[in-house]
């Protein structure tokens, strides 16, 4: 689980990281080639393709990414579904339940009180 979360925080700081980047980079390489478009076709074409590829690369990893997380929520959600029902009760028979928990304590730590 800890190494879950650990893969999960990188991604979004990488995700945040990357994504202005990536934009500013795209911007860049569409501004170069709209100045190169009528002096020099080629570079021009190839500043779009950059473009292209860089894009391209970005929403593939953005892409696996989300999968991934995505998929290891719905294993999570799959294998973690302990559910206590907490019905309350009357003040009397409070003490006597805290009193028999004390002797009969279980581990309730992975259980969802509702």
């Amino acid at each position: 689980m800890q190494h879950q979360r650990r893969t999960l925080c990188g991604d979004a700081i990488c995700f945040l990281f990357i994504t202005p980047l990536a934009s500013l980079s795209g911007w860049l390489c569409v501004q170069g080639a709209m100045d190169l478009y009528y002096s020099n076709s080629m570079e021009a074409m190839g500043l779009i393709a950059l473009t292209l590829a860089l894009f391209t690369i970005y929403l593939f990893w953005t892409v696996v990414s989300l999968r991934y997380h995505i998929h290891l929520f719905r294993t999570w959600k799959e294998t973690n579904q302990r559910v206590r029902l907490q019905i309350p009760m009357p003040p009397q028979t409070q003490a006597k339940q805290q009193s028999l928990s004390f002797f009969l304590s279980k581990d309730t730590s992975k259980e969802t009180v509702v």
